[in-house]
């Protein structure tokens, strides 16, 4: 399926808002992105706490952290077979690439741990998905916003007022990075796709081992999401890809192909 006709979703919209040309290049061009073990670290930890909360709270602590170490060293032991020149890893702060990989194994061990002990202590009222009454998780939509088919994947949904159908979105989160429009688009997709109400979101925020303060998403309309879908998906089928080079270019992992990128921004 060609880039102009794909469902689109929030990572492509602010990706593409932040940069067109970098959309352009990973998402047209195709070029090999770099290795970055933050990556790895948030997908791993993803797949251990949904593998907890699946399990109905049941595993052992010391299984769960497992779920992370298979996870995480697959991930990377096959980055390295493809990219073994670790200088070229992207790293964030004052880290070498292979300092990276290291510093996050350990603390992608230790938050997922915390994750563990969190949700034993807190015990979070996950929603019950109607049509597999299973657990809100990774709950995947599919609906059309300013015109536009959009996809995407809910980290969890949580029973927020039963009597009145009211559900939460939470995205959990191991970097610092956080977007409102993300949630805003979850409590949007929610309404559209199951017809429940979602008037608060928040992030878990595994660097800390807690929740963020709750975010208002009750005065979200459809028509001002979908306009920057629909801006978006006008843009790339236009062939607008404006390049916007700056200090993030230094964490893009696609610049080795740019030819706007130049290392001292």
């Amino acid at each position: 399926m060609s880039i102009e006709s794909q469902p689109r979703s929030v990572s492509q919209t602010e990706q593409y808002e932040k940069c067109g040309w970098r959309f352009y290049l990973q998402r047209v061009e195709r070029v090999p992105p770099r290795p970055a073990a933050w990556s790895f670290h948030g997908t791993a930890f993803h797949s251990a706490a949904e593998a907890w909360e699946r399990s109905s709270r049941t595993m052992e602590a010391d299984e769960v952290t497992d779920l992370f170490h298979e996870q995480y060293t697959g991930m990377v032991n096959e980055a390295l077979a493809e990219e073994p020149n670790t200088d070229r890893w992207l790293a964030a702060g004052r880290y070498t690439g292979g300092e990276d990989i290291e510093r996050r194994y350990v603390l992608g061990m230790d938050q997922t741990a915390a994750y563990v002990e969190w949700s034993k202590a807190n015990r979070p009222a996950l929603w019950t998905e109607p049509n597999t009454g299973g657990p809100a998780l990774e709950l995947s939509f599919m609906v059309e916003l300013g015109g536009v088919k959009v996809r995407g994947f809910i980290d969890q949904a949580l029973e927020e007022d039963e009597v009145e159908d009211e559900v939460r979105v939470r995205d959990l989160k191991t970097g610092t990075m956080k977007s409102k429009f993300q949630l805003q688009t979850y409590a949007v997709a929610m309404r559209k796709q199951w017809g429940v109400k979602v008037n608060r979101a928040d992030w878990y925020l595994a660097r800390d081992g807690r929740l963020s303060r709750p975010v208002k998403v009750d005065q979200v309309s459809e028509d001002e999401i979908g306009q920057r879908f629909a801006d978006m998906d006008a843009g790339v089928k236009a062939g607008n890809f404006p390049a916007n080079p700056g200090f993030d270019c230094n964490f893009c992992d696609v610049s080795h192909g740019c030819i706007f990128f130049s290392p001292k921004t």
